[in-house]
């Protein structure tokens, strides 16, 4: 018997369904978010693989992965704040707002050279605060359950309404001119659903000269900052309960609550409104509570539970 108990232990691991934590990935240039998947899957061993907000193939930098019951805690990590630093080229717009597409309109060199640093300066500092954004049509942005640029390469005209975003800070790093365009340095924190090549694509219509993004790092997916990740082949898997602090608020379960919400039974009220991670004695992540009104008494109620298959 435990020997037969050891062999379920040990086919539970390498298919993945005992590892629940991040990867905390630097992602290279030319590759997708769902190739990062992809591979960690292959390297775990388990399909239960996802990741926290897009980069696109030319972006670099910052791509959380959540594995095993962690990628249910990804929507909380993905609504949170972003930061980038971003290279824009004035002079020019492209189909897709970067340079992964083809050119559809470029200014007169007479144009271009009469755009002064004092004005990019201006017109950047119009972004700061609660802007309304039109995402690129060619977005991963769902409309009725598919993608906006599989729309566009279906050949469909996509039209996404503008939305309001956060731009909490937004800061020119430095400014070039190599041949005919100016190459604009910025960094910028924002929220979540913020697009930077929108950015780059509203400058140059303010300015009248055109814009794309040529480059974009992402450096922080709050609570995660790029100092922390490493590369897809090096990323080591980090166990819920060593950074579960810093993404909810924390409430530290005794014995006898810890089994009642490990059946998704309720408990006593939370201290506060909100979600808060539930751990045992032991510092183990046990759940997500919330308060609820049930039979008209607050009590704090399980949202997810580890190892409920929920």
């Amino acid at each position: 018997m435990q020997n037969q108990l050891l062999k379920i232990l040990i086919k539970n691991t390498i298919h993945g369904d005992l590892m629940d934590g991040f990867l905390l990935v630097d992602k290279a240039g030319d590759m997708t978010s769902h190739d990062v998947v992809a591979i960690a899957r292959k390297n775990l061993n388990t399909k239960k693989v996802g990741h926290a907000g897009t980069l696109d193939p030319m972006a670099t930098g910052v791509l959380v992965l959540g594995v095993g019951i962690a990628t249910r805690l990804l929507p909380y990590i993905t609504d949170g704040k972003k930061a980038y630093e971003a290279t824009i080229s004035l002079g020019s717009s492209t189909h897709t707002d970067d340079k992964e597409s083809d050119v559809t309109f470029k200014a007169s060199s007479e144009v271009i050279s009469s755009i002064t640093d004092q004005k990019i300066t201006e017109e950047i500092s119009r972004f700061k605060g609660i802007i309304k954004q039109k995402p690129s049509s060619v977005s991963a942005i769902k409309i009725d359950g598919k993608t906006a640029h599989a729309r566009v390469r279906a050949g469909e005209n996509v039209e996404i309404a503008e939305r309001d975003v956060v731009i909490d800070e937004i800061k020119i790093i430095n400014i070039q001119r190599p041949n005919d365009q100016i190459q604009v340095e910025i960094s910028v924190t924002c929220s979540a659903g913020t697009y930077i090549r929108a950015i780059a694509r509203d400058l140059g219509d303010r300015l009248k000269v055109g814009g794309h993004l040529i480059k974009l790092r992402r450096n922080l997916v709050s609570p995660f900052t790029l100092d922390q990740c490493k590369s897809i082949e090096e990323a080591a898997l980090i166990p819920i309960s060593e950074v579960i602090e810093k993404i909810f608020p924390i409430r530290k379960l005794d014995l006898s609550q810890s089994r009642e919400i490990s059946f998704g039974r309720v408990i006593e009220q939370n201290p506060q409104p909100g979600v808060f991670a539930a751990i045992d004695n032991q510092d183990n992540f046990v759940a997500l509570l919330e308060n609820k009104l049930q039979a008209s008494q607050m009590v704090a109620a399980p949202i997810l539970v580890k190892g409920s298959g929920q």
